[in-house]
């Protein structure tokens, strides 16, 4: 799960999408293709988008939900963070990789 982590955060498309939900959570694609158009210059198709997004997902980064015809976006930490407390705690039991 760790190395699915790093994978995602290794591309910089994948990293300015997360930080458009870091900005605002619970966008649909069509707002996170905008941001990305306006705020960083990044012309790329919503299908492109969409594949970074999978693997966000696939890495537990973003988690997606649904309401109506519409699916929104929102930001998970948490992967982020049992990375992170792995070094800043080291007295802190952890899973097996």
């Amino acid at each position: 799960m760790t190395q699915d982590v790093f994978k995602a955060l290794a591309d910089p498309t994948r990293r300015h999408i997360l930080d458009e939900l870091v900005d605002r959570d619970g966008q649909t694609l069509f707002e996170i293709c905008a941001r990305l158009v306006t705020k960083h210059g990044l012309g790329l198709s919503r299908q492109a988008i969409s594949q970074h997004l999978a693997v966000l997902e696939s890495a537990g980064l973003v988690l997606s939900r649904r309401e109506g015809r519409y699916k929104y976006h929102d930001l998970d930490t948490e992967p982020l963070e049992r990375i992170a407390n792995r070094w800043l705690r080291p007295d802190t039991p952890e899973s097996t990789p």
